[in-house]
């Protein structure tokens, strides 16, 4: 993981799908749950104490041959045989940024495979060779700043963060490491010193600081690599909360998403990507208020890969249900 004079001192507020309706998120959405701050000044890249739960199994790209899906309703609903057919057909359209957002595991789902450990044994290994870097919503902060700033900062984090399963950090840092081992260049966000101290200056709007700082260095770190020369032709993978990468961000939010500048300047070679796991939906305002929400039906195709298509170059992938 490339951490220019730096060290990984907090991890980014990771702001997934849906926010409560008027507001930034909040401790209790699914979309207000990050890696914790304190797990992340450590710096440890080992995995959590205990073992961790049975994961699906690697799964190749779809071949030619794969069984044609089935429709399932609106918004373009089709059914995959597995995750990696549904995967496969979202890459058809060859985009240059593929927006990967998730909504982060809770406190209570440890025994269910993550969304980041599910892409990084599902996904990942068919984007080696394609894809050039991956951007992870992680903060290197420079060791520069005042300590008290980056101490109020995690402060703030903590008040989203504390509901959040254990091994997120770990699965956020394994995922760097794989894309490393696969030829794919990791890199985290390196806030300046002034940009977090604006954050600590916003006070009650903190978090609403932290969600636009990360849409703008998601979207200056991706259009300096699109530049790269030994670039050209593969994709760039930014992948965090399924919040920042909306293509068409609700009224209110268009500061906090790179989506619509990251569409401009590849041309509209861009895909907003969801990966939801199945076992993490709830009923609450904030799961409510997606899209795809009142068109699916948990029972229905439980052991296919769901695949919502409710925009052009936006994806919503709902894994089956976890064995």
């Amino acid at each position: 993981m490339r951490t220019p004079r730096s060290s990984l001192v907090a991890a980014a507020f990771l702001a997934a799908c849906g926010a409560p309706a008027g507001g930034a998120p909040s401790a209790s959405a699914p979309s207000a749950s990050a890696p914790s701050a304190s797990a992340a000044a450590s710096g440890s890249s080992s995995p959590p104490a205990a073992p961790p739960p049975p994961a699906p199994q690697a799964a190749a790209p779809a071949a030619a041959t794969s069984p044609a899906p089935a429709p399932c309703g609106a918004l373009g609903c089709l059914a995959f045989d597995t995750p990696a057919q549904a995967f496969a057909h979202v890459l058809e359209s060859g985009p240059r940024v593929l927006a990967v957002g998730e909504a982060h595991a809770q406190q209570g789902s440890e025994g269910i495979p993550s969304t980041t450990r599910r892409f990084t044994e599902l996904f990942l290994p068919a984007l080696a060779g394609r894809a050039s870097d991956l951007i992870i919503e992680l903060w290197a902060v420079d060791p520069r700043c005042k300590k008290e700033q980056v101490a109020r900062v995690e402060t703030e984090q903590r008040t989203v963060t504390q509901g959040q399963a254990a091994q997120n950090q770990d699965e956020f840092l394994a995922l760097g490491h794989a894309a490393k081992r696969l030829g794919i260049r990791p890199h985290q966000l390196t806030p300046s010193c002034q940009e977090v101290d604006a954050i600590v200056r916003a006070g009650p709007d903190a978090v609403t600081a932290m969600l636009e700082m990360i849409a703008r260095q998601t979207a200056a770190e991706a259009k300096a690599l699109l530049g790269r020369e030994d670039a050209a032709g593969k994709m760039v993978i930014a992948y965090g909360g399924a919040l920042h990468n909306d293509v068409a961000p609700r009224p209110g939010r268009e500061r906090w998403s790179f989506g619509p500048e990251l569409s401009a300047i590849t041309a509209g070679k861009y895909v907003e990507l969801d990966l939801i796991v199945r076992e993490f939906i709830k009923e609450s305002e904030s799961w409510r208020a997606l899209p795809w929400y009142p068109h699916f039906d948990r029972e229905e195709h439980p052991d296919k890969a769901v695949l919502f298509n409710p925009a052009p170059g936006s994806y919503t992938l709902i894994f089956p249900r976890s064995s």
